[in-house]
């Protein structure tokens, strides 16, 4: 196999207009690996670094020279001249290099960038595609079933104003439907529900994940009734053909993140009600035989960590609770959270861990446990690169969450589509 001899870095930009990173990696044999870098704009508090310049004069601090200087100074000069196909051996000398907890010496967008840069190389080297390069590299069991698709349709929270307190509403594909046709479903119900919103005199642009954001939302629950009427007029049977996947991204409205968590007080501005834990327990529990959820994900703060088992418990084995801020996809944490039975699925984000390898050993967790891995967009920093659907083919995810609008969003979407056809004529 052919060794790594140049690794070059770049500034682009990300989804909501502040600068991201491209890597390329180019082997001996002149196959070229490029890899850009998601963030996202609500982030768990434990995830790998992203290093910014915080120089005001340049994209307001948000500039990612530093990491590029890092690449090139750093990780580059190590990485120059290994196999290119020793992927584990790759990211495991970067991660000593930064020698940090959370990367925050070199920075995980560093760090990852060229990671999954190495990979795609690797892959082409091969003459493999993605997802069965890491298959074959992380030793990953082949499996016939594609993800299915977990498409936001009404946003709020931080990913748009005036809107829910709640971040996400998603409609989740269920059944045996071939990739494409999901995808159809999916879109089909998202027009209709463009329908009910303009009836029921709501906006119907976009937010950071392509999703409606519509401002003046009467309460919380509201988007689940939209969301089922609209699988409805769509032709859909709730429950049986699709549901409903939630996700509160709740640590961001706790009022006190330094309070004692025993202590955690939720605002719901749009309600007007603060709550305890306990007390959200419940709001949220009326749902439950009310709605077709599929699943259910942080919709309590990643600092309240006695209160998850109780959420858990309350849900009773109907639905998985799916952690993302809780557990960051640090196979340490989920593993905590595993042995705590605070959540018994989980999200993963690549930057989240900050290298392909830590990324893949998450998952690998997952399914020893028989617990479902979901990987992921993000929000306001989201690029065109489509390594998050290789890896939920690779590892056999459940589903993969992603919005339906914006370029960046449909790219994984017809990523999806693509590998299921590539694996027709095989």
């Amino acid at each position: 196999m052919a060794k790594i001899k140049k690794i070059t870095a770049s500034e682009i930009l990300a989804s909501g207009g502040a600068p991201s990173l491209e890597v390329t990696v180019m082997t001996e044999g002149g196959f070229v690996g490029e890899a850009s870098v998601s963030y996202g704009a609500s982030a768990g508090t434990r995830e790998a670094t992203v290093l910014l310049d915080g120089d005001r004069t340049r994209y307001n601090g948000k500039g990612m020279l530093m990491a590029i200087k890092n690449i090139n100074d750093i990780l580059a000069p190590a990485v120059v001249g290994v196999e290119v196909t020793s992927q584990i051996e790759i990211d495991e000398k970067m991660i000593a290099l930064d020698g940090t907890e959370n990367k925050a010496k070199l920075g995980g967008n560093a760090i990852l960038g060229v990671s999954m840069a190495v990979a795609r190389a690797a892959a082409a080297e091969k003459k493999m595609e993605l997802y069965e390069y890491l298959r074959e590299t992380y030793d990953l069991e082949r499996t016939s079933r594609l993800p299915k698709p977990m498409i936001v349709m009404i946003e709020g929270g931080k990913h748009a104003d005036k809107t829910t307190d709640l971040q996400e509403f998603c409609v989740s594909a269920l059944g045996d439907r071939t990739a494409a046709e999901n995808v159809r479903m999916e879109m089909e119900i998202y027009e209709a529900l463009k329908k009910i919103l303009k009836r029921e005199k709501l906006s119907t642009n976009v937010g950071n994940e392509g999703a409606f954001a519509p401002n003046g939302i009467p309460s919380n629950e509201a988007p689940l009734s939209y969301l089922v009427e609209a699988m409805t007029v769509a032709g859909y049977a709730p429950g049986v053909d699709c549901g409903i996947s939630l996700d509160a991204a709740a640590s961001e409205f706790l009022v006190d993140k330094n309070a004692d968590p025993k202590n955690s007080i939720y605002d719901l501005r749009v309600e007007n009600k603060k709550l305890t834990s306990e007390e959200l327990i419940e709001y949220y529990a009326q749902w439950i035989e009310k709605y077709p959820f599929v699943s259910w994900e942080d919709m309590l703060s990643e600092f309240d960590w006695e209160s998850w088992p109780k959420l858990l418990n309350k849900i009773n084995g109907k639905f998985p609770l799916i952690a993302d801020d809780l557990t960051v996809t640090n196979k340490n944490i989920w593993q905590e959270a595993i042995d705590k039975k605070a959540a018994n699925a989980i999200l993963i984000k690549l930057n989240q861990a900050g290298s392909v390898s830590e990324t893949i050993d998450c998952c690998k967790l997952a399914i020893e446990n028989g617990m479902w891995t979901v990987p992921s967009h993000r929000g306001g920093g989201e690029t065109n690169d489509t390594f998050m659907v290789d890896l939920a083919v690779a590892v056999g995810a459940e589903y993969i969450k992603c919005g339906p609008t914006r370029g960046e969003r449909v790219c994984k979407y017809n990523r999806l589509m693509k590998i299921e056809d590539q694996i027709k004529v095989k």
